[in-house]
Parts: structure tokens; C-alpha cells; sequence
């Protein structure tokens, strides 16, 4: 998927690419601040880039939690973010309108996994010609997330890449980029008795 990405640093560098950044973006110093000190390191190891941040969270536990600054607000700090620092970025989309709205500010669109199955947010997102990562959901098979990458191919949009979240079995033969969310693999959910850990690096 990088190599559509014509602002991505170390693109040559044959080194995995990291999509990494807040949550959801807070404010703009906090996002800069962030991009900055994410950049410091993968200019160090030549790790293309991609910073990312909910620009709204749609999918909140409770329904008074926290879910954004403001749309277009958010959307300009992802877009300043990108400009400040000649960065690739990425937001998730919930809605379909989300797809045009979002577009217009960041360099690729990422589907949640809970809605990757979604045909109609998978078709607006394709049809606006910009990279599209699906996030793997927990209750799909390895297999058919084929179908979820047809959606966009079949919208005349190859630039597609699934986000893994687990299962590494098909990994070999298959024809899509593959980034993988090491998040949920070292992350033990918190459930009575069991403790968060991260692995060692």
C-alpha cells in the first residue's frame, strides 16, 4: 500500500511500515507533539510512517463518553499534521459520509472491524480514490476477508490493505498488503483476574 503514498519517508528502506499516533486527536499540540517524537524514532530506524487519530469515535462504550473536538476541527489537525511534517495520514470513518468528509484532509481511510462487512461504507470509501486499510474484524474468518477486499477492488480501487488482527495462518499466498495491530497481540484483555501485559522488545 506504501508505495501509492508519495509523502511517505524510507519508502525504499524494505523495513515494515508503522501506523501509529493518538486515540483520537485531543488538540493540535498534543497531535504535533506526537507526529514529532514518532518521527524522531523512525527517521533513526527508517521505518516509513503513517500517523493516525480518530478524528470522532463512534463506537463508545457509554453513550456520554468522549468522542471528538469537533469533526472539521479534528480533520484540520490531521491535515496540519500531515502538511507540518510532509507525513501520510489516516483516520477511521464510521458513516458513509464519513468517506468524502475525511478524504478531503488525510491520505488514507481505515474501515473499523466492526464494520468491515459494511458494503456500503467500503464502497465510499473506495470510490474516493484513497488508500483503504480494513481493519480485520474478531469474527470473520482469515478467509473471508477476501470478500471485504473485493468490495473496494470492485470499486475500481486497488489501493487496499487489510490490518491484521491475530491470525497469521493465511498470511502466505495471499495477494494484499497485510499491516498487523501488534496491539491486540500483546495486550491480554483485562477480564476478572487477568492483568494487562506488553512483551518485551
Amino acid at each position: 500500500m506504501i508505495q501509492y503514498l508519495d509523502n511517505i519517508r524510507h519508502k525504499d528502506s524494505k523495513n515494515f511500515f508503522l501506523i501509529a499516533g493518538p486515540c483520537i486527536i485531543e488538540g493540535e499540540d498534543m497531535a504535533l507533539r506526537i507526529a514529532e517524537k514518532v518521527i524522531q524514532i523512525t527517521d533513526k530506524y527508517n521505518i516509513p510512517y503513517i500517523f493516525k487519530g480518530s478524528f470522532k469515535k463512534a463506537n463508545r462504550s457509554r453513550v456520554d463518553s468522549f468522542t471528538s473536538i469537533g469533526e472539521e476541527k479534528s480533520l484540520e489537525i490531521l491535515k496540519k499534521v500531515g502538511e507540518t511534517f510532509n507525513i501520510p495520514t489516516t483516520t477511521d470513518i464510521h458513516e458513509n459520509e464519513h468517506a468524502a468528509l475525511a478524504a478531503q484532509y488525510v491520505d488514507v481511510l481505515q474501515i473499523p472491524a466492526f464494520l468491515v462487512r459494511q458494503t456500503d461504507l467500503l464502497v465510499a470509501a473506495a470510490k474516493t480514490g484513497k488508500c483503504v486499510t480494513l481493519k480485520k474484524g474478531q469474527f470473520l474468518s482469515p478467509e473471508s476477508m477476501k470478500f471485504a477486499v473485493q468490495k473496494v477492488t470492485d470499486s475500481d480501487n486497488n489501493k487496499v490493505a487489510i490490518i491484521e488482527r491475530g491470525k497469521f495462518i493465511w498470511i502466505y499466498g495471499s495477494d494484499c498488503g497485510l499491516p498487523w495491530n501488534s496491539y491486540h497481540e500483546t495486550v491480554c484483555p483485562c477480564y476478572p483476574g487477568c492483568h494487562p501485559f506488553f512483551t518485551a522488545a
